[in-house]
């Protein structure tokens, strides 16, 4: 939420109301168009952490992670995929619907907002695939699955902050869609998913801890597996993503109209 939703409760809520309807839209419209629905949510991560199981398992002696892996990689490869799909959508959040961004009075921070909303419940339909797997492969779970919440919240308000940084830049500088989906790429491997922060060596994990997923994923797996807490990592991703926060509130504003102009 950007500073100009900021008034009468009356304004907040039809706000609200908005950014709902165009999220559940999102998901109706996805849905309605898929023979498969719902399975589509699961499968993307299903199939690789499939992937990445047999070659670190079967192929590999693999020296990263926790047992049971397929459990350690799920953890962190469907909030992954929460992460990755809401940028990817955010390079033409304004793109997509350009005629009705210009001509509607619906603040324009909602047609970010609702890519994060609509991807975030998609991540939550797909969370029974993680208790399936924790259940069947015989993971641990401890109190600090209390955890688990705080890393949805830190994601959404990291997601939130890059949507509204980078949804406008992408109107104006229309090469940085492709250098997103590059960024996206690296990322995936620059960040603990298929391995822990623990399996970096030295100053690698300390500099680690600047990527605000390696917070954000150790608070999702810490509850199946204590062993990956790293308070270093966690305070610093939490700071970042609070400063994304901060950076994308007092951007925006300011690109608002530079954007309705490109439209």
């Amino acid at each position: 939420m950007t500073p100009a939703t900021v008034g009468a409760p009356g304004s907040v809520r039809r706000s609200l109301h908005s950014l709902w309807l165009l999220s559940s839209r999102d998901l109706r419209v996805r849905y309605s168009t898929s023979a498969l629905g719902y399975l589509w949510s699961v499968l993307d991560p299903l199939v690789m952490s499939g992937i990445y199981w047999f070659v670190f398992t079967q192929v590999f002696h693999r020296s990263v992670g926790e047992d049971p892996y397929i459990v350690f990689l799920i953890t962190a490869l469907l909030p992954w995929v929460w992460f990755n799909s809401a940028v990817t959508d955010f390079t033409k959040a304004f793109k997509k619907d350009a005629r009705l961004v210009r001509s509607t009075s619906i603040p324009r921070w909602i047609w970010v907002d609702r890519i994060v909303v609509s991807k975030g419940v998609e991540f939550l339909l797909s969370l029974p695939v993680l208790v399936l797997f924790a259940v069947f492969g015989g993971a641990q779970v401890s109190w600090a699955l209390l955890a688990f919440p705080l890393a949805v919240i830190l994601q959404t308000v990291l997601l939130v902050g890059l949507g509204l940084i980078v949804a406008p830049l992408c109107v104006m500088f229309g090469d940085l869609e492709r250098t997103t989906r590059l960024v996206l790429r690296a990322l995936f491997y620059a960040s603990p998913i298929i391995y822990g922060v623990g399996n970096l060596p030295g100053v690698f994990a300390d500099i680690a801890a600047f990527n605000p997923l390696a917070g954000i994923f150790t608070l999702y797996r810490v509850g199946f597996f204590p062993d990956q807490w790293d308070t270093l990592t966690v305070v610093v991703g939490a700071a970042v993503s609070l400063g994304i926060l901060g950076l994308g509130l007092l951007l925006f504003p300011r690109l608002e109209r530079p954007v309705l102009k490109e439209l």
